[in-house]
């Protein structure tokens, strides 16, 4: 997803910009799909919403080869793909509903500045909460009814997510 998005902005992007868009993109997959598509765990920080085991890629605090073969942390808080993509068939893992939900979200965020995003997801993500200096998770029956799902539907997909993590976990764990 990151790798994608760098490619759209030219191959370089500062990373909280990065940061909203993916937290963007997951979001929209969850209104149409009922499930995001990182899996990675939402929280709330100072600056809005964020993944957070993508913060701490992207960070440093945690390392991964796989990660690093594609973006590249930079100076003044950016980002850049770590090679070249001039052929989408090297993400395999994503899904052309995937990129269909990238796209989406490029063409109404992309031009935006990494400031107005986070205003953005300030003023119109009420799963945001201020969490002040520290963070806080967001649960995804929160995103759920500020997507429009009724009380009994959030908690209903909300329930089907964590079953989902839980069940990928426990496979991960026989492999």
């Amino acid at each position: 997803m990151a790798a994608y998005f760098l490619q759209k902005r030219g191959g370089r992007m500062a990373y909280i910009k990065l940061m909203k868009l993916l937290y963007l993109a997951d979001r929209e997959s969850m209104d149409r799909y009922s499930a995001p598509m990182s899996h990675d765990s939402h929280v709330s920080m100072a600056q809005g919403p964020v993944l957070s085991t993508t913060l701490n890629l992207i960070t440093g605090q945690i390392e991964s080869p796989a990660w690093r073969s594609w973006v590249t942390s930079e100076a003044k808080f950016e980002v850049s793909l770590s090679r070249e993509l001039n052929d989408l068939e090297l993400l395999d893992e994503l899904s052309d509903a995937d990129l269909e939900i990238m796209d989406h979200v490029w063409e109404q965020f992309g031009r935006m500045k990494r400031w107005e995003l986070v205003d953005y997801t300030h003023s119109h993500l009420p799963e945001w909460v201020d969490p002040g200096r520290s963070s806080t998770p967001i649960n995804p029956r929160a995103v759920f009814k500020a997507l429009g799902k009724d009380e009994q539907q959030a908690e209903l997909l909300a329930r089907e997510l964590f079953e989902r993590k839980s069940l990928g976990r426990a496979v991960s764990e026989l492999i």
